[in-house]
């Protein structure tokens, strides 16, 4: 996968990264992956538990391409360290279109359920900036650590990464590995970036949360996009009690500002 040049490294003599220009608390470098030590860090992570705030303490830490994002830092697979994370096998996003990607998947996994087909796209809603995006990202954050109900244990953790939607594949994540190549659904959080200010604030061993900043409106929105989390991540329906198209976007979509995948 082509990366940026990765300032981690930095952090082994100056924990606290001042040479940065940052503050960080307490953490610890991590390279480990399912095949031995990566030959750099992949990800800092903090050694204490997130708190409200502390999302947005890690905002100076963009201008230097790190990226931060919440994961689970123990609970019943561990924390990173034991996700059998695998960057040497990762393909480049921005190697893949989205549409394409996409209308695989709903041939493969939805066409059948649905017996209609791949709807195409959907347009954004409306039009942001990247600070309504960020500032979305940090509520969504905050919410996640403060309520502990999705993440056993959130740690906050900075992430070489171009853009957001690049962070799955930056380390290596294998989450939705049953389903499809992490990098090919990470151009399409590229395009959802793109078209609802998507920004990825959680990952899990086998789910992914994202704020969504210009989430859909009307029905008929929620229900075009919902076509496309179909296709992305189609346990969402088949093992919910969402089962269809119309209940995910009623229930799941309208005017919601974070979406959440779990892959079986």
């Amino acid at each position: 996968m082509a990366t940026l040049p990765n300032p981690l490294p930095k952090l082994t003599s100056d924990p606290s990264g001042a040479a940065l220009g940052l503050r960080l608390p307490p953490g610890s470098l991590l390279d480990g992956t399912d095949e031995g030590p990566w030959h750099e860090p992949l990800l800092w992570l903090a050694d204490d538990r997130a708190r409200p705030g502390d999302w947005a303490a890690l905002a100076p830490a963009r201008r230097t391409g790190l990226l931060p994002v919440v994961v689970e830092g123990s609970g019943r697979h561990g924390g990173p360290e034991g996700w059998e994370l695998v960057p040497g096998d990762m393909s480049y996003p921005g190697d893949h279109d989205a549409e394409e990607v996409l209308a695989d998947l709903w041939e493969e996994y939805a066409a059948g359920e649905t017996q209609q087909d791949w709807p195409g796209l959907t347009a954004s809603p409306g039009s942001g900036s990247v600070v309504d995006a960020e500032t979305a990202a940090a509520e969504i954050a905050d919410s996640l650590v403060e309520s502990g109900g999705l993440l056993e244990d959130p740690r906050l953790a900075l992430v070489p990464a171009r853009r957001s939607a690049d962070v799955p594949a930056a380390i290596g994540w294998t989450g939705p590995a049953n389903h499809e190549d992490t990098a090919r659904l990470c151009a399409v959080l590229r395009s959802w970036e793109d078209r609802f200010g998507i920004r990825v604030v959680a990952l899990g061993f086998d789910h992914l949360l994202v704020s969504v900043a210009l989430p859909p409106t009307t029905l008929a929105e929620a229900e075009a996009v919902a076509a496309e989390h179909f296709a992305f991540c189609p346990d969402n329906l088949l093992q919910s009690g969402d089962t269809t198209i119309r209940a995910y976007a009623e229930n799941r979509l309208l005017n919601q500002p974070a979406w959440h995948f779990w892959w079986d």
